[in-house]
């Protein structure tokens, strides 16, 4: 073994955990993205169906329609 390769092969396990780090952050930042966006249609849904079942509320009783 040569002295290259005491050099070598820390500076590319270094390299590779930067390069993981770099896209597993990404990865995570989009994940995040995602589940905001999810969750902000859900209670967009949910409001809907609340203003949807307080409108029928406030229809005359017994108009399914």
């Amino acid at each position: 073994m040569s002295w290259n390769h005491v050099l070598y092969i820390p500076m590319a396990m270094m390299g590779g955990v930067l390069i993981g780090f770099v896209l597993g952050a990404r990865a995570a930042r989009n994940a995040y993205d995602l589940q905001q966006r999810r969750d902000a249609e859900r209670a967009a849904a949910k409001a809907e169906r609340e203003a949807r079942r307080a409108a029928k509320a406030a229809g005359r009783p017994g108009d399914d329609a």
